[in-house]
C-alpha cells in the first residue's frame, strides 16, 4: 500500500515537471513515474544546445537559495537553407521572493548594435549572423542585464506542440482575417496552424508587430495552461516528441527540476511589458526607435526584480 501511495506522488510530480517543461518553455520542471520520468530525461538531453555563461554575473546563480535569474525566449522561423531569424524576443525574469515573474517583449524591428558584428541594424538580425550566441550577447548589451539561460523554439514546430495539448483556447480582442482564415473577436479555439497564423498576423492589425507579440504571449500562456492540466499530460508521449523536435535549451534536467522545486511561487504573478518606440525610416528601412528614456525604465525595472 505504501508503495503504491510512493508510485502515485512520483507520478504526480512527473507530471509536473511536464507541465513545467512546458513552463520552461516558460519556466520549468517536476520528477515522474518511471517510464514518463525516463522520457522526459531524454527529451531533455536532445534539446540540450549552446552553452552560455554571462559574463555580466559576480557570483553564479543558486537554485536552492532561490537566486533570481533570467531567461531569454527566441522563437526562430527557421526554413531550409536559412539560418532564420528570431521573430519572437522575450526576455523573463524570475524572482520568488518576491512571487514574480517579468516578461518583457523586444520588437523584432528594434534598431540595436549587434555585438559580435559592429553594425547598428534589427535585433533580430543577431541571431541570423550568430545564432543564440550573439542574439543573447546583443540583448545583454541592450538591456544591460545578465541572461542566464535561454529557450529557443522553433515557430513553425510549434504548431506540433499545440496539437500535441490538444488545442488551445484564446480571448481574441479584434476580428482578423488572414487569407482564407478569420478569427472572430471574443472567445475562441485553436488548433496547430491556426495558432500559428494567429500569432503570426502583423500586417492585418493596425498595431502592427505590437498586436502580434500580445498574440505570441497569449498562445504561449494558453499552451502553459493546457499542458499543466492533469487531463492533457496523459498525452505525454506526443508532447515531448513535440518539444524534442523544436525546442532547444541550455538547462539542465537538474536545473529545471530545482526551479520547479523552489520557484513556483513566482507563477503567482506575471507581469508583461514592451519596448515600445517609434516608427522609423533609417536609411531606407523601418525600425522601431526605442527612446533613451524607455530603454532606462527598462533596464531599471529588469534589474530591480533581479536584484542587481
Amino acid at each position: 500500500m505504501r508503495s503504491e501511495r510512493k508510485k502515485k506522488k512520483r507520478k504526480r510530480k512527473s507530471l509536473k515537471v511536464l507541465g513545467f517543461i512546458l513552463l520552461i518553455l516558460f519556466i520549468g520542471g517536476g520528477a515522474y513515474a518511471t517510464s514518463i520520468y525516463q522520457s522526459l530525461l531524454g527529451t531533455i538531453n536532445t534539446m540540450q544546445g549552446t552553452e552560455h555563461k554571462t559574463d555580466k554575473r559576480v557570483e553564479d546563480i543558486t537554485f536552492k537559495n532561490k537566486d533570481p535569474f533570467s531567461l531569454l525566449i527566441l522563437g526562430v522561423d527557421e526554413r531550409k537553407n536559412d539560418s532564420g531569424r528570431s521573430d519572437t524576443m522575450i526576455v523573463m525574469t524570475v524572482n520568488p521572493k518576491k512571487e514574480s515573474i517579468q516578461l518583457l517583449s523586444i520588437p523584432r524591428d528594434t534598431r540595436t548594435e549587434i555585438i559580435g558584428r559592429g553594425t547598428t541594424e534589427k535585433m533580430n538580425h543577431a541571431y541570423a549572423y550568430g545564432g543564440v550566441t550573439m542574439s543573447i550577447n546583443t540583448v545583454e548589451a541592450y538591456l544591460d542585464i545578465p541572461i542566464d539561460y535561454y529557450v529557443k523554439m522553433n515557430m513553425k514546430g510549434f504548431q506540433d506542440i499545440v496539437n500535441a495539448v490538444g488545442g488551445i483556447t484564446v480571448n481574441n480582442d479584434m476580428n482578423l482575417n488572414y487569407k482564407n482564415y478569420s478569427f472572430a473577436k471574443g472567445t475562441i479555439d485553436l488548433d496547430g496552424k491556426e495558432a500559428l497564423i494567429y500569432s503570426r498576423i502583423r500586417k492585418e492589425d493596425p498595431r502592427g508587430d505590437f498586436g502580434r507579440q500580445m498574440r505570441q504571449r497569449q498562445v504561449i500562456q494558453a499552451v502553459i495552461k493546457e499542458g499543466a492540466s492533469l487531463s492533457t499530460l496523459t498525452n505525454y508521449d506526443d508532447i515531448l516528441k513535440a518539444i524534442g523536435k523544436n525546442v532547444e535549451t541550455n538547462l539542465t534536467f537538474n536545473e529545471m527540476l530545482s526551479i520547479q522545486k523552489n520557484y513556483k511561487s513566482s507563477l503567482n504573478n506575471i507581469e508583461q511589458f514592451t519596448l515600445a518606440g517609434e516608427n522609423q525610416r533609417v536609411d531606407g528601412l523601418w525600425y522601431n526607435i526605442v527612446s533613451d528614456e524607455t530603454k532606462t525604465e527598462a533596464q531599471n525595472r529588469l534589474k530591480m526584480h533581479l536584484g542587481i
